[in-house]
């Protein structure tokens, strides 16, 4: 962890050296986030609530995936950026270094202006937890915290993936933008009322449901104690995600001088 934390002072420094630019950045990458929460702010008013949802559980919802794929997209930057790591031949040098590949992209890129975005997702994650009329216990907020951090990984699962296609490729594939940007402006509402489909698609084969329409029917008190559970569950994503990197990296051939 200490040489993370090295890594991570390094990548702050260098946002830092340009403060204008990255506080414009950070601004755009606000501003952006902002639209989608008045976009739900209008719909609520016009309708007063979202299916069987009212404003406090529909925020609470999207605020929780937010969360998740900011914390994601700031500290796995590397694997979004990874076509340009393969292309240079930057991945040569660093599997001849005595560190883990995974851990060794994650530090290779982070981006920090998706930290006001995190601290947006939280705040935005209180306020629904606070006006959804949920009646908090302990358990109830470990299931939230996992929530986030179990999302968190899932969207990460999705860049490794994402990544791991550019050993075949070079570039990356827009269409891997389904399992992340996708998800993340069908997440703006429980899944559910997209219907069966849908549900199904985030449910069993990217599992964003199981960190944000399950839990929440029993945060809300209206599905089983066991839908608690189902964000830990969604960590079945994770193994083919880590077994197509593992395939990628028995197939590379270095692209770069």
């Amino acid at each position: 962890m200490k040489l993370y934390w090295k890594f991570f002072s390094i990548h702050l420094k260098s946002e830092m050296a340009y403060p204008a630019s990255f506080f414009l950045s950070c601004v755009g990458r606000l501003l952006l986030t902002v639209s989608s929460l008045l976009g739900i702010g209008v719909m609520m008013w016009r309708f007063g609530s979202i299916g069987d949802y009212s404003a406090g559980e529909v925020l609470l919802g999207f605020g929780v995936v937010m969360t998740a794929f900011n914390l994601a997209e700031c500290f796995a930057r590397g694997f979004d950026a990874f076509g340009r790591i393969v292309r240079q031949g930057i991945f040569d040098r660093l599997m001849v270094r005595p560190r883990g590949l995974v851990f060794q992209v994650i530090c290779q890129d982070m981006r920090m202006a998706s930290m006001p975005n995190i601290v947006l997702g939280m705040l935005v994650t209180l306020y629904g937890a606070q006006t959804g009329g949920i009646s908090w216990t302990f358990p109830k907020v470990l299931v939230l915290l996992s929530m986030v951090g179990c999302g968190s990984l899932l969207f990460f699962g999705a860049f490794l993936v994402y990544a791991s296609l550019c050993f075949f490729t070079l570039e990356g594939l827009e269409i891997m933008n389904i399992f992340t940007d996708g998800i993340r402006t069908y997440s703006q509402y429980p899944f559910d009322i997209y219907g069966k489909g849908v549900l199904f698609f985030t449910t069993a084969i990217m599992p964003m449901a199981m960190v944000q329409y399950w839990p929440l029917q029993y945060l809300m008190g209206k599905g089983s104690s066991w839908y608690g559970l189902f964000p830990m569950l969604s960590l079945w994503f994770l193994i083919p995600c880590l077994l197509v990197w593992r395939l990628g990296v028995r197939h590379y051939a270095s692209a770069g001088s």
